[in-house]
């Protein structure tokens, strides 16, 4: 386990362009006009993302509160554990693993796809094969493979190298759609955000302007995750611990901004009922519609390679993540201890190799996999964060007295406890607006019962170690029986 006295530099800058990055990915870009069409025009789906200010930003907020608290890999898992012991704990970090992990190889898949729609050579000639009716080509399972080789290349260096390029990824990403919410306000016309409302041109639930508006918070567990690779890197931490915990809510909340604010400019700046119909990457090809010549192939090409950053902060963001999140499983023998190997640089390193695979997998699946691979991320992700939520109100009352750098006011945190617990049930019903769909249920709850067949093959090297064995392997120099002393 890091020494928590040797810290190695990471700053809350750099935990920021993190869990930012990772939020912010290539779908501001590839989904808007989506996002658009399905909430029923980009006013009601820039309402739902500020809506989801309301949900997403106390879960940020609980997270600000336990990171500080407890400064240790793990996440969601070690404050489970903290408050609900051993079996809450690898629930709560194998439904974050879950949803970490879906995101790797979805990212793989969109890197091959966006490339071709820039490059349709990529796609010439017969395919290998059709999954789903997506057809898979030798050229994009290259691409996909060379590119996850890299970042695993790059992560197996430790978290400051990863941090250096997200950095980097981030402030391209966040200047190119600066630039380019700036052009498409230039030359908007308010009458393109017309109809305000139409629900008439995508096949939906919904029948009102709020309706649409929260139709876009399922998709927003998704497009809004990201924030929990912070913790998953804390132990590298230097500097203010409670500003890294800041940052969690900082990034998450800026992130919901971000996307309303492109849902308006994009929707202003081209008639949304066309929009929408653009073919991919969309907010790149409107800009060669409204802008002409030079000026509409430069928007076009900033658009594109902005969206491929944002694609790269993401996927950078969770390779670490993963590994660092089994690792913390694999110390407390939740699974087994072959994931809690690290190397010199302290890097998780079999779990690196497992996150290498998993994104190895992404380009044999096709961009078809991609609905359902959301949908099954999102309800992963929830379950962490209602379990997470919860956690903070048990060791409100188990550890009262315990140093909280930053301390959440009492009814938000129970707020944050109440929308988890409500949010992730609606997921889970068809009769809800947030319904997930069967083939993610069905996935998620196979996947659910293989992390509990993995708990119960670790079983006999959980026993090897006491209770209190365990507990020290997850959380080091940090005495949780003291704790609740306190």
């Amino acid at each position: 386990m890091s020494n928590q006295g040797e810290k190695k530099g990471v700053s809350a800058l750099d935990f920021f362009c993190i869990g930012f990055g990772a939020i912010v990915g290539v779908g501001w870009a590839v989904s808007i006009n989506n996002w658009m069409v399905n909430s029923g025009g980009p006013v009601p789906a820039a309402v739902g993302y500020l809506l989801c200010l309301l949900i997403m930003v106390p879960f940020g907020l609980v997270y600000a509160e336990l990171v500080p608290m407890l400064p240790v890999a793990g996440g969601g898992s070690a404050f489970a554990y903290a408050a609900f012991g051993e079996k809450v704990s690898f629930l709560s970090g194998w439904a974050a693993f879950g949803a970490f992990v879906a995101i790797i190889p979805w990212e793989a898949i969109q890197i091959t796809d966006v490339l071709g729609y820039l490059f349709p050579v990529l796609k010439a000639g017969k395919p290998l094969y059709t999954i789903m009716e997506s057809d898979i080509y030798l050229t994009t399972i290259i691409i996909g493979a060379v590119f996850s080789i890299l970042l695993f290349l790059l992560n197996k260096r430790g978290l400051s190298s990863a941090a250096s390029l997200q950095k980097i990824l981030c402030v391209f990403l966040v200047g190119s759609a600066i630039i380019g919410a700036i052009a498409a306000l230039v030359k908007g016309n308010p009458a393109n955000l017309q109809p305000i409302y139409d629900n008439s041109l995508k096949e939906v639930t919904h029948k009102s302007f709020m309706g649409g508006a929260f139709s876009i918070i399922t998709a927003a567990a998704f497009f809004l995750a990201g924030f929990e690779t912070i913790p998953q890197g804390i132990e590298e931490a230097g500097g203010d611990i409670k500003s890294v915990g800041k940052t969690v809510v900082l990034s998450v909340g800026l992130a919901c901004v971000f996307y309303a604010i492109l849902l308006f400019c994009f929707g202003f700046g081209y008639k949304w009922e066309d929009f929408y119909q653009l073919s991919n990457p969309a907010a790149a090809n409107m800009f060669k519609l409204i802008y002409s010549g030079g000026a509409g192939t430069f928007l076009y090409w900033l658009i594109t390679i902005g969206a491929i950053a944002g694609l790269f902060t993401t996927w950078n963001g969770f390779f670490t993540a993963s590994a660092n999140l089994l690792m913390a499983m694999g110390r407390s023998r939740m699974i087994p201890a072959f994931f809690a190997k690290q190397d010199k640089n302290g890097v998780a390193i079999n779990g690196l190799y497992l996150v290498l695979v998993l994104s190895l997998i992404g380009p044999f699946l096709g961009a078809n996999m991609i609905d359902t691979v959301t949908c099954f991320s999102a309800t992963a992700f929830v379950l962490s964060w209602m379990i997470s939520s919860l956690s903070l109100l048990r060791m409100r009352k188990t550890m009262p007295h315990a140093n909280r750098p930053f301390k959440l006011a009492t009814p938000i945190a129970w707020w944050a406890g109440i929308v988890g617990v409500l949010f992730f049930v609606c997921m889970l019903l068809p009769f809800t607006p947030f319904y997930v769909g069967s083939k993610a249920l069905i996935i998620f709850v196979v996947y659910i019962v293989i992390g509990i067949v993995l708990h119960l093959a670790a079983g006999g090297q959980r026993n090897q170690l006491s209770p209190h064995e365990r507990m020290k392997n997850m959380f080091g120099e940090l005495d949780l029986d003291e704790m609740r002393k306190m």
